[in-house]
């Protein structure tokens, strides 16, 4: 199942193999091709470009293009256009960092993966009435992180979530060893700094490393 989505069906299972989802912002399209490339290149099974620079959407379609081994996602969805450029440049699942009716009812129907975010009970109700049951959760640090997601699992036992926003190296094991965690994302291993100077290495590094424990953790080699 790694690296494709056809459907909107088989996206809690795909979430779940990710396990960690790198947040990338492009500065170029040459550079974002380079760094996906990297990316699988250590394992990694997807990548979100947010829709934050005007490079975005070419940049989606040329990982798309280029690097068949990774699933690519549309980031800073906030609304049904950005939805459309997204799907428009090839992103195979759509990523929010909230959600809207009018943005849900675009996402069904065109029929696109979605990642709503959400930081709070309503949030969450409002996209189960749209038949959603996975979700981001952001500003995770700020919004009560691990605290709040072990609090939402009482009355949402048939929710999972992406907790994404605060997450580091450091801790990002953590949401992960919480049950209703399916994946975190992050940015710590796509740094801008280490992206425009071009250090390749500790990018591959730092991603591997993620992926090796995200992968022991799922399997309950490590503590």
């Amino acid at each position: 199942m790694r690296g494709v989505i056809d459907t909107a069906m088989n996206f809690r299972d795909s979430l779940a193999d990710y396990r960690v989802l790198p947040v990338v912002t492009a500065y170029s399209v040459h550079g974002t091709v380079r760094l996906a490339q990297t990316l699988a290149e250590a394992g990694m099974g997807a990548i979100e470009i947010t829709l934050r620079t005007d490079c975005a959407a070419a940049s989606i379609r040329a990982v798309r293009d280029t690097v068949p081994g990774i699933t690519v996602a549309a980031g800073t969805v906030c609304g049904p256009q950005d939805l459309q450029v997204a799907l428009a440049a090839g992103a195979q699942f759509c990523v929010s960092p909230g959600l809207t009716p009018g943005l849900l009812q675009a996402a069904a129907d065109s029929g696109a993966a979605l990642l709503p975010g959400i930081a709070s009970a309503s949030d969450i109700l409002l996209g189960l009435e749209h038949g959603l049951d996975v979700f981001k959760f952001f500003p995770a640090g700020a919004a009560g992180g691990i605290d709040m997601l072990k609090a939402l699992a009482g009355p949402f036992p048939q929710v999972a979530f992406c907790p994404t926003g605060g997450l580091t190296a450091a801790n990002f094991r953590e949401y992960l060893a919480l049950p209703n965690v399916l994946c975190c994302g992050g940015s710590w291993m796509v740094a801008s700094a280490l992206v425009q100077q071009e250090q390749w290495d500790m990018i591959k590094q730092l991603a591997a490393e993620a992926v090796s424990t995200s992968a022991a953790r799922a399997t309950g080699e490590i503590t």
